[in-house]
């Protein structure tokens, strides 16, 4: 099959934010960089309309709020970023492992991920319902598996849809050394990360594709704003009855 086939299918009308969690501001090198560029340079190839946004780069505050300058804090980039993340079709959190876990950053931007997640969209469901995610990892130390399992399992958790095969990642021989981009290190010719890049961004735009034809996820049974109201989907409550 040729490198870029043009039978290939397009995803126009589709939007993927790529949340950078380095912890090098903007212009240093990041090598989680060097494996996001890959992910989004192939989304960009069929037609998804793509953002990348290095978080150390905005004034993100600490917290679980929506908005922390209601809770003392001084300036807060967070809520026009998740202004983006409604935004988009497909979320992929990447970032650096330090000390076989994920960076302070992408901890940061998990947190506030979290704290976000009781707004409801227009179906009255979880905000994040109908996103698409995944998450990639690097790193000069072992924990890839360790990272990523974290990552899914928060964004499944606060309504994200998981595609198979959602994270990729590369790590270089365990202790001191080359990183993904260094000269020498490997990194951009490995053919296990590749593949697992590529498979999971073509997983990540054929399912939101697939989310985006039916409307998201059917909302019936999933909607708080139904439950509030004393809606209860079959659910057998003994003192209701």
């Amino acid at each position: 099959m040729a490198e870029h086939d043009d039978t290939a299918p397009r995803f126009d009308g589709l939007r993927a934010l790529f949340l950078n969690c380095t912890l090098k501001r903007s212009p240093e090198l990041s090598h989680t960089q060097g494996l996001v560029d890959i992910s989004a340079g192939i989304m960009q190839r069929r037609g998804v309309e793509v953002e990348v946004l290095r978080a150390v780069d905005h004034d993100i505050a600490t917290g679980v709020w929506p908005d922390m300058t209601e809770h003392g804090w001084q300036g807060d980039a967070w809520p026009a970023i998740f202004e983006k993340v409604r935004a988009a079709d497909i979320l992929v959190l990447a970032g650096p492992i330090w000390l076989g876990d994920n960076s302070s950053v992408t901890k940061r931007v998990v947190e506030r991920l979290y704290g976000c997640s009781s707004v409801l969209n227009d179906a009255g469901q979880y905000a994040y319902y109908g996103k698409v995610a995944g998450c990639l990892v690097t790193g000069n130390e072992d924990g890839v598996k360790h990272c990523a399992m974290n990552l899914l399992y928060s964004l499944q958790h606060l309504g994200c849809t998981i595609p198979p095969q959602a994270d990729s990642g590369w790590i270089g021989a365990v202790g001191p050394g080359p990183s993904y981009l260094d000269e020498g290190s490997g990194g951009p010719d490995n053919d296990f990360t590749n593949r697992n890049t590529t498979f999971m961004t073509w997983n990540l735009m054929h399912v939101a594709a697939m989310l985006r034809r039916v409307g998201g996820v059917p909302a019936y049974g999933n909607q708080r704003s139904e439950w509030d109201a004393g809606c209860r989907f079959d659910f057998d409550n003994p003192e209701h009855r």
